[in-house]
């Protein structure tokens, strides 16, 4: 079964790999000076990239698919959405504080 350190992995993965793709999408998009709305643009390919690295952990792996595995990449495909509107560090700044609460508070 996947564990945090496996997902946050898979996570930064899927960000790298959607700034990447997104860039160099809006080069193309720029060449043929075609109108894009660059933030939907990276939440698409967010989503679509963490569905094909969800898929291949499966294959990888051979990780059974099950409700567990299911609501993982699910959030796998949500974070890797909001890395991309509003940024890696944000997203994992707050998984932080979710899994690590500030004792000062």
């Amino acid at each position: 079964m996947m564990n945090l350190e496996t997902f946050l992995l898979l996570l930064m993965i899927v960000s790298v790999l959607t700034g990447l793709v997104t860039e160099g999408i809006k080069k193309l998009l720029d060449e043929g000076e075609k109108v894009y709305h660059p933030t939907l643009l990276a939440g698409v390919i967010a989503v679509v990239l963490s569905v094909a690295v969800g898929a291949g952990y499966i294959i990888l792996t051979e990780a059974a698919i099950n409700g567990k595995m299911a609501v993982i990449l699910i959030a796998l495909v949500l974070l890797s959405w909001l890395s991309a509107t509003v940024g890696y560090d944000k997203v994992i700044q707050s998984i932080g504080q979710i899994k690590f609460p500030d004792k000062d508070e």
